[in-house]
């Protein structure tokens, strides 16, 4: 089974963990507590592959700034969080995506641009056209999502592994399974 690194990124208070837990357990964390960093695995099946997600829910507070470089590093896919009811959380991650890219020293990387609490449409801030003009810009894929109303919670991390799979196809399907040579 094919093993996925992702990571969730994005200042605090924007949902990250609320959308990892909401994907990995089925629950809607209501209280608010910052995270330093935690670690989920999930088994899932994507286009008839068995997968083993493991999910890394970063810290949004700048004072563990310096674990960043090793989770970028070592992730093969970001979710980068906002909070559409936070105009300066939208701000932030074009330093976030900046340092990704330097970080991997690619100007590509499997990513998706998430505005999350859609279901706090009266307290909305960021417009969806800011997300869809950002994600157009960057070349990655855009969802608005809510933990709570389970919106898009599942997409955003299918569509990750997809855009993985695109980027580095599984070896071992492509061989045929069984790495077996001829000597003559």
């Amino acid at each position: 089974m094919r093993e996925y690194k992702l990571v969730v990124l994005g200042s605090g208070g924007v949902g990250k963990s609320a959308l990892t837990v909401q994907f990995v357990q089925g629950i809607f964390v209501e209280k608010y507590d910052p995270t330093i960093e935690d670690s989920y695995r999930k088994q899932i099946e994507v286009d008839d592959q068995n997968c083993m997600l493991e999910i890394l829910d970063t810290a949004g507070t700048e004072q563990f700034t310096a674990m960043r470089d090793l989770y970028m590093k070592n992730g093969q896919g970001f979710i980068l969080v906002y909070s559409i009811t936070a105009q300066s959380t939208f701000n932030d991650l074009q330093d976030l995506r900046l340092q990704i890219l330097r970080v991997k020293d690619t100007a590509e990387v499997p990513m998706v641009l998430v505005g999350n609490k859609c279901d706090l449409e009266d307290e909305r801030v960021v417009g969806k056209d800011q997300g869809e003009g950002l994600a157009n810009e960057w070349r990655v894929r855009f969802m608005e999502t809510s933990a709570k109303s389970k919106t898009n919670v599942s997409e955003i991390f299918f569509e990750l592994v997809r855009q993985i799979n695109q980027k580095v196809p599984d070896v071992k399907k492509k061989q045929g399974g069984d790495n077996c040579c001829v000597l003559l």
